[in-house]
C-alpha cells in the first residue's frame, strides 16, 4: 500500500523548491518591475507615437528582467527558508515545509541558491554585454545580499516588515537602471512607485504574521503583532497602507505621462485595500489567502496592466 510519506518522499529537490518558495507570489514584484522599465524606456510626454519604441530590443530586456527577478527571488527565498528552518520546524503552520521536515536536504537547497545566484549574475552581465549596461552587473552581489537577509532582521528588530518592503520596492529600481540608468535622476515617480511598493508590502506582511503571534512570541521572534498586539500591528497596517496610497497617488500626478486610466487603478487599488482590511477585521486569518494572496495579487498586475496602458497606449 503506497502512503502519503512515500509520495513525497520520490519528489525531486527542484519540485520540492519550486512548491516551497511559491514561485506564484512572484506577481507581487513583477508587475511593478514591467512598469517601471516601460517609465524608463518611454518618452517623458504624453501621447507620444509608440511606435518609436525599440519594441525589440525592450522585448529582450524585457525578458532578462523576468529572469533575473525569478533568479533573485529563488535566491531571496531559499536564503530564508535556510535561515528559518529551525524556527519553522517549531511553528505548527510551517513545520511541513521541504526543509523543516527534513524532505529537502539543506545543502540541496543551498547548491539551489548558490546556483541561482550565479544565474543571476550571468543575466545581470548579459545586460552589459547586449545592451552596453554593466550597472545591473555591478549592483548584482549587493542586491543579492539585501534581499537574502531578510530572515535576520525578524530576530532582533520589528522593522523586519519594513526590510522585506524594501526587499521588493528594489524591483521597480532595478528594472529602470536595468532599461536606462539615467531615468532615476529625471523620473521622481519611479522612486515613489518605489515607496508605495516599500509600505504596500510591509503593511501586508503585517497582516500575514497574525498568522503566527503566539508561535512568534514563544520564539522570542520581532514581529509588529507579536510585540504590539494584534490591534496595534493593523492600525500599524493601515498607516502603511495609507502612505502606499499616497506615493501612489502622487506618482501619478506628477508624471504628465499618466492619465485617467491609471488614476482609474489607484482608485481601485484603494477600494481593494480597503477591502482587505476588512476583510481581516471581520475574519481574522481565517481567510489569509484571500486577504494576503488574491487581492494584493490582484492590485500589482492592476497597476502594471493599466499603468503600462497609459504610458504606450493612451
Amino acid at each position: 500500500m503506497t502512503t502519503e510519506s512515500s509520495i513525497v518522499n520520490h519528489e525531486s529537490p527542484l519540485a520540492l523548491i519550486a512548491a516551497d518558495i511559491k514561485i506564484a507570489h512572484s506577481v507581487f514584484a513583477l508587475p511593478f518591475a514591467f512598469l517601471a522599465a516601460f517609465m524608463a524606456a518611454t518618452p517623458m510626454t504624453r501621447g507620444s507615437d509608440p511606435l518609436a519604441l525599440d519594441w525589440r530590443r525592450l522585448a529582450e530586456q524585457l525578458a532578462l528582467i523576468v529572469a533575473a527577478m525569478i533568479f533573485a527571488r529563488t535566491v531571496a527565498m531559499l536564503a530564508n527558508r535556510l535561515l528559518d528552518r529551525g524556527i519553522d520546524a517549531r511553528n505548527p503552520r510551517t513545520a511541513g515545509r521541504a526543509l523543516p521536515s527534513r524532505r529537502l536536504s539543506p545543502g540541496a537547497a543551498l547548491a539551489a541558491m548558490l546556483l541561482c545566484a550565479a544565474c543571476f549574475v550571468l543575466v545581470c552581465a548579459a545586460f552589459g554585454a547586449l545592451f552596453h549596461n554593466w550597472w545591473p552587473l555591478v549592483l548584482a552581489l549587493p542586491v543579492l545580499a539585501w534581499i537574502s537577509a531578510y530572515g535576520w532582521l525578524k530576530r532582533f528588530t520589528a522593522l523586519c516588515h519594513l526590510y522585506l518592503g524594501s526587499s521588493l520596492a528594489i524591483s521597480p529600481i532595478a528594472a529602470a537602471i536595468a532599461i536606462d540608468p539615467r531615468a532615476l535622476a529625471h523620473q521622481p515617480a519611479l522612486w515613489l512607485l518605489s515607496g508605495m511598493v516599500l509600505c504596500w508590502v510591509a503593511g501586508f506582511d503585517i497582516i500575514y504574521a497574525l498568522q503566527d503571534v503566539e508561535v512568534d512570541r514563544a520564539q522570542n521572534l520581532f514581529s509588529i503583532p507579536a510585540r504590539l498586539g494584534v490591534n496595534r500591528a493593523m492600525w500599524i497596517s493601515r498607516l502603511l497602507h495609507a502612505l502606499a496610497l499616497t506615493c501612489l497617488v502622487a506618482s501619478a500626478l506628477i508624471d504628465a505621462r499618466f492619465g485617467i486610466t491609471f488614476l482609474s487603478g489607484c482608485a481601485i487599488v484603494a477600494a481593494l485595500l480597503a477591502y482587505e482590511h476588512l476583510t481581516v477585521s471581520r475574519w481574522g486569518t481565517t481567510r489569509i489567502a484571500l486577504a494576503f494572496f488574491t487581492l494584493n495579487g490582484v492590485i500589482s498586475c492592476l497597476l502594471g496592466a493599466l499603468g503600462v496602458i497609459d504610458l504606450t497606449l493612451v
